[in-house]
Formats: structure tokens, C-alpha cells, sequence
């Protein structure tokens, strides 16, 4: 018997965006994307409320009562207006009325649900907008979702949500790096950091996606709580955590309150306001065991100079001024800032950040050694990023490197070199895989734990003391530290040479052939003349 060919299902995630895709026509995917991620929420909330209204009609003996609003808020679900519910709408897809339907649907749920206020796209019943689109927008994705059981979890359009966030900012390119951090970053940033429990905080949220695994990261390791509560009183892990955010611009806020909803994260103290965390700081008092963030690479535009006298400055025990030229380091003090006493913070910068003597920059890296503050720093790949080919790193901070949960390592800092790692999704974007998370974040944590058995490794990672680091002017690029890879005095180039050469001459002998060949088949081409 012949092997049978096992064929892999597309995810439905994929299949969705293939068609939402061909039905945005020549539509800008910046203004695309809102009209797509508005219906997936809608269709995620008339869901969840479809559910808890059918349970309530069946314990209506019992004296409950499905257009109840209380009984909604009461399972923390949100209530949808008679008009604003999916089989309504979806029932006038067709109808040419239907931008205007989705948009008072829109208003409807927002009055009924003050948490949602001023947070959902009314964008459907704009001129330019095709109503044939809305109208199979609607279709494709109640039709989908509506498909199978599994499809109407919360975690299927969750994942949908997530992958048309990624999708629309690969297509909108330079720009769409401004509301997106690339999954694999944020989750090699989360997996580093395990925040289990505690106060997560990001004020650069973007579209909330450092939360979103956050939550992730706490369902994959439900048994380290198991394990860690033993007999004792039991709580739902992803209740051990709590969020909180800032975000300077609306829309990206907007998209970030829907993705958290969808998601069931409580986002009530993700705050936006246009002035942003330095000017306008929403959460003055905050400490928060956690902070995760990616703030704009190199942003000039700051107001460093209104801020002069800004208490941020005063962290490190001196009054350290950030350039009003460049965020960078204004970013760190603002991320130590917030840090609770035990605190731990991981971020991307550009690269630059890691060697700059500008104005007081190299003064405070400096002061962030010296007082142990800098944990380790990872190197990594170039074409992570959808909105700058700049070189980035991450960085991580603990304000207590000697606190008994982890090995004391004051004196040390773990540099990290990554940019060998990854693979090119296409000709301008690279990502991590699985095993390359998995490699960076365990050398980081069997370096810092009390068993962990870390090693160096020439050209991948080395265990530093400050005192090398001071030798080195305290600069902390890793390739500074870790070497070259081993392999690399095993190199032999003359057997290099000659394996690039062989390359290339059956490369151009390739060409040769096919030049014949496009010849050849020009030759059979006759064109009529005309009469």
C-alpha cells in the first residue's frame, strides 16, 4: 500500500485573512484594519453575550431575566443592544444600509457599556467605504466563526485578533511598527522575565500585545502554581496578575482596549492621553513588580526640555538629566522609576544606547552599573522590526539583584550575542523560533538561579563582573564580551574559497542555460504583420 499524503488544514486564522484580504480591494490597510478588528470584536462580544442570554432564558423560572444589564455585568460580560447583535446585522449584510447599521451598533454597545466609551471604530458608513466589502466582511466572519464549536471560544477569535494585528502591520509596513512589536520579541521578552504574579506595567502599550503574553505566559505555566500552592487556598492564575498601561496615541489605544477585551484582560488602568507618559504621567504612583515595554527607537521629540526638574531624573541617588535630543535614557530612568523595590524591568532600545557617550548618557549607564542595576543584555538579530532597520537589544533591570529569589549576582552582569539566531520570513523580516526563545531564556535563568548550572559560551553568552565591564568603559555591547564562536578558528579559506567559487560557476553556467532557452523560445514567437 502506497503512503497516504497527510494534508495540513490551514488555521483558520490564515484562511480568514486571505479572504479579508482580496476584499480590501485597493483600500489603505491603515484604514482597513479598523473596519476588519471593529467586526471581529463585535462578533466576539455578541458571542460571548449569545451565550449568557441563552442560559439566561433557561433559568428564566428561576426569575432571571435576559435583557437584564446587571445579570451582564455581573459575569463580566458586556450587554449588546437588540440592533447591535450578530445575527441582526449579519441579517442586513446585504442591504445598503449596512455601514450606517455596524456604526449605530457601534454607538449602542458603547451607551450601554462605559468601559467601552469612545473605544470602538464608527468608520462604516463612510462614502469611500465599499458596502459590498462590509457586507462580506460580516458574512466571512460570522459564517467562520460560527462554523464549529472550538471556533466560538474566546481564544479562536482571540488568535484571529492577533494575527490580523501582525498581518495588517506587515502590510502597512514602516507605520504599522508603531501600534505592533513582533510576537516573537514580546515573547522572548515575557518567557526572560516569568511574570507570574504581580503588577505588569508598559506605558508605551502600543496595541497591548506585552499584556496579551503576559496572560499567555500565566496559562502556559498553570502548574508552577499547582506546585507552589500545594493544599492551600486555590486562585485563578490570571488573576495573580494585574495591568497597567499608557498609550499617547487614540487609535492604537483603541486598538489595544479591544484585543485586552477580547482576550478578558481587565483594561481599565490602560490610559491614554495625548500628551503622553513623560508629560503626562497616569500613573504617578504606580510600583510594579514588572515592567515590559518597547518605546520608540531615538525619539527626538519628547519635550525633554519642559522636564528639567522632573523627580524621574533623581532615581539613581543624582540629579541625571536625559538629553532632550534622544527618549532613550529618559525611557530607562522612567522605567526604573516605576520599579517596585524588587522589581524587574525588560525593554528594547536601539543598539546605540549601549556604547552612547551623549550629553549624559554614558553618566547614566555608568551610575546603572555601578549600582547593580543593569541584569543582562541580549544582542539580537537584525530585521526583527517592521518600522526600522535600526539594530536593537533588549535590556533588563532588577533593583535587587541579592533578594533571595534567584542566585546574588550584584557584581555580574549576563551579555547575550543573538544575532546569529532567527530565520527570514521574507527578503526584509526575520523572526525568532521557538528554540531560539527557549535557548536565550534558559541561559538567562540557569544563569541567575541557585542550580542552574550556566556556562559560557564563545560567541553566545558570558557571565561578566562589573569590574570588567568598568575596564571596558562600561560599555555593554555583548559582542564585546562573549568572543567568537569556537568554530571560527577551525576556518579554512582556501577550502572556502574554492566551495564559493564552485558555487558561483554553476550559478553562472545555470544562467547560461536558461539565457539559451528564453532565446530559443523568443525564436518561436511569429507576429502577423499587419494588412
Amino acid at each position: 500500500m502506497g503512503k497516504q499524503k497527510i494534508v495540513q488544514e490551514e488555521p483558520l486564522e490564515k484562511k480568514l485573512w486571505k479572504t479579508a484580504d482580496k476584499l480590501r480591494k485597493n483600500m489603505d490597510a491603515a484604514e482597513y484594519k479598523h473596519v476588519v478588528l471593529g467586526l471581529i470584536f463585535l462578533k466576539y462580544i455578541s458571542d460571548a453575550h449569545e451565550e449568557l442570554y441563552q442560559k439566561l432564558v433557561e433559568q428564566k423560572s428561576e426569575g432571571a431575566n435576559p435583557e437584564d444589564k446587571n445579570e451582564y455585568t455581573a459575569e463580566k460580560v458586556f450587554y449588546v443592544p437588540q440592533k447591535a447583535r450578530w445575527q441582526y446585522i449579519q441579517g442586513r449584510a446585504a442591504l445598503p444600509t449596512i455601514g450606517k447599521d455596524v456604526d449605530d451598533a457601534m454607538d449602542a454597545i458603547e451607551k450601554d457599556n462605559p468601559s467601552l466609551k469612545g473605544v470602538l471604530p464608527k468608520v462604516y458608513a463612510q462614502e469611500k467605504l465599499d458596502k459590498a466589502t462590509v457586507g462580506g466582511l460580516i458574512n466571512l466572519i460570522g459564517t467562520a466563526v460560527l462554523g464549529t464549536k472550538e471556533a466560538q471560544s474566546k481564544d479562536i477569535l482571540g488568535k484571529v485578533y492577533e494575527y490580523f494585528l501582525g498581518e495588517f502591520a506587515l502590510a502597512e509596513g514602516k507605520k504599522g511598527g508603531q501600534f505592533y512589536t513582533p510576537s516573537s520579541v514580546v515573547r522572548l521578552l515575557v518567557e526572560m522575565l516569568e511574570p507570574y504574579e504581580g503588577r505588569v506595567f508598559d506605558p508605551c502599550c502600543g496595541s497591548g500585545g506585552m499584556f496579551v503574553q503576559s496572560e499567555k505566559f500565566i496559562k502556559a505555566h498553570t502548574d508552577h502554581y499547582k506546585k507552589k500552592n500545594g493544599n492551600g487556598l486555590s486562585f485563578n492564575p490570571v488573576d495573580r496578575i494585574s495591568i497597567y498601561g499608557q498609550e499617547s496615541n487614540q487609535t492604537t489605544w483603541r486598538l489595544a482596549k479591544m484585543n485586552l477585551s477580547i482576550r478578558g484582560i481587565d483594561s481599565s488602568n490602560v490610559k491614554w492621553n495625548n500628551e503622553g507618559s513623560f508629560l503626562n504621567n497616569a500613573h504617578k504612583d504606580l510600583k510594579a513588580d514588572f515592567v515590559i515595554a518597547n518605546p520608540p527607537f531615538n525619539d527626538s521629540d519628547w519635550s525633554g526640555d519642559l522636564l528639567k526638574n522632573d523627580a524621574r531624573w533623581k532615581i539613581l541617588g543624582e540629579n541625571l538629566i536625559p538629553p532632550s535630543g534622544n527618549a532613550n535614557y529618559a525611557w530607562i530612568m522612567h522605567f526604573l522609576y516605576h520599579l517596585a523595590p524588587t522589581g524587574q524591568a525588560g525593554f528594547v532600545l536601539s543598539k546605540g544606547s549601549l556604547t552612547t557617550q551623549t550629553n549624559t548618557e554614558g553618566e547614566i549607564r555608568k551610575a546603572l552599573i555601578e549600582k547593580g542595576l543593569v541584569d543582562c543584555i541580549v544582542n539580537l538579530p537584525t530585521k526583527l522590526f517592521l518600522n526600522t532597520q535600526i539594530p536593537a537589544c533588549l535590556w533588563f533591570l532588577s533593583r535587587n539583584k541579592a533578594n533571595g529569589s534567584y542566585r546574588d549576582r550584584k557584581d555580574e552582569i549576563l551579555f547575550i550575542d543573538a544575532r546569529n539566531l532567527g530565520f527570514l520570513v521574507n527578503r526584509r523580516n526575520r523572526d525568532l523560533s521557538a528554540e531560539d526563545i527557549q535557548n536565550v531564556a534558559g541561559t538567562y535563568h540557569n544563569w541567575r538561579s541557585k542550580e542552574g548550572g550556566y556556562e559560557d559560551i564563545a560567541g553566545f553568552c558570558k557571565s561578566v563582573t562589573i569590574e570588567e565591564v568598568r575596564k571596558l568603559n562600561y560599555v555593554l555591547t555583548p559582542g564585546r564580551y562573549v568572543g567568537l564562536p569556537d568554530d571560527e578558528d577551525d576556518f579554512n579559506f582556501e577550502e572556502r574559497f574554492t566551495s564559493l567559487k564552485a558555487e558561483l560557476e554553476k550559478q553562472l553556467s545555470e544562467e547560461d542555460e536558461l539565457n539559451k532557452k528564453i532565446l530559443e523560445n523568443l525564436a518561436r514567437i511569429h507576429i502577423d504583420e499587419k494588412p
